[in-house]
């Protein structure tokens, strides 16, 4: 009697098993299905931004074609299809994490449900980060927090970047101070919002040396030279805006670029800390911040290694 009671017993939670096993919560980091077909080249990896509100790559950009169809990575709830900031935009909650899409036309709307490998849309060009090449950045959210989403997406071998057109950029000079040189004062007390290094501008959409350092500072902020140095250049460049020039020997120099106004005359002395111009959003500028360059015998290299 014991025995058959407890063969009952197992088949009842089987049945159970198959009954609810649908209602039982997924697995948050269930492994994601790749959102284009075929699997497409990655274009740009995750960055991780120092802070919540730095700079970053909070997402993957997966090479794609104008007009292919994007699919859900996983079960789940369209939670968002529209614009965000002028770009076409979808989001899929998973049951604690999310997927988004952009640039998407969506096919599907807010609260319907989807399954994985379900079309969501179309992938458009504009506001994609290759323009004018299409390429769809994939994010992965857990609630207001970002994480990389190839940690998900299943993976049949290693990574590949690849440029969404031509051949692979040519890697960005290291930086090298010349003899007696050490260091650079930051030219204004803000955050970093760009750094150095390829990227895709936000403008042009092309992919290109991003060739100096951006800080977050307001407009009308004092821009400060870095060394003691003689003013070579007070010029507007189309790209870079008002900018000024600063010549410090040995093939050093530093310029200050997009600025609101320029504060020194060319040929003049300046010390490190003094005053050469206020932050604006002159030329080729999405807002107020400066675009910090340095150059060693004319060519760019990444001032991060030489600010004190």
């Amino acid at each position: 009697m014991r025995l058959h009671l407890g063969m009952i017993s197992l088949r009842v939670l089987a049945v159970l098993l198959v009954a609810f096993g649908s209602a039982l919560p997924r697995d948050a980091d269930s492994r994601w299905a790749w959102p284009l077909e075929p699997r497409p080249d990655v274009v740009r990896t995750y960055e991780q931004p120092p802070t919540p509100y730095a700079a970053g790559h909070r997402g993957l950009d997966l090479a794609g074609r104008p007009g292919s169809p994007v699919r859900a990575v996983d079960d789940g709830v369209v939670t968002f299809a529209g614009s965000v900031g002028g770009v076409r935009s979808v989001s899929v909650d998973h049951g604690g994490v999310r997927s988004t899409y952009q640039p998407v036309d969506a096919d599907v709307r807010r609260g319907a449900r989807v399954a994985r490998g379900e079309v969501l849309g179309s992938l458009l060009v504009a506001g994609g980060h290759c323009y004018p090449a299409a390429c769809l950045h994939l994010g992965r959210r857990h609630g207001e927090a970002y994480a990389d989403p190839a940690e998900l997406l299943s993976h049949g071998g290693s990574v590949r970047l690849v440029p969404p057109s031509g051949p692979p950029p040519v890697p960005p000079p290291k930086a090298r101070a010349p003899a007696g040189v050490t260091g650079l004062a930051a030219p204004v007390d803000a955050p970093v919002s760009s750094p150095y290094g390829m990227r895709v501008h936000p403008l042009t959409g092309e992919l290109k040396l991003h060739d100096g350092t951006d800080f977050a500072a307001a407009c009308g902020t004092d821009v400060r030279a870095a060394a003691d140095g003689r003013v070579v250049a007070v010029t507007y460049d189309p790209a870079y805006g008002q900018r000024v020039v600063v010549d410090h020997g040995g093939g050093l120099a530093t310029s200050y670029n997009h600025l609101a106004k320029a504060a020194v005359r060319s040929g003049a002395t300046v010390q490190a800390g003094a005053t050469v111009g206020a932050v604006g959003s002159t030329g080729m500028s999405t807002g107020c911040h400066l675009h910090f360059m340095v150059t060693v015998a004319g060519d760019p290299v990444d001032p991060a290694p030489l600010l004190r």
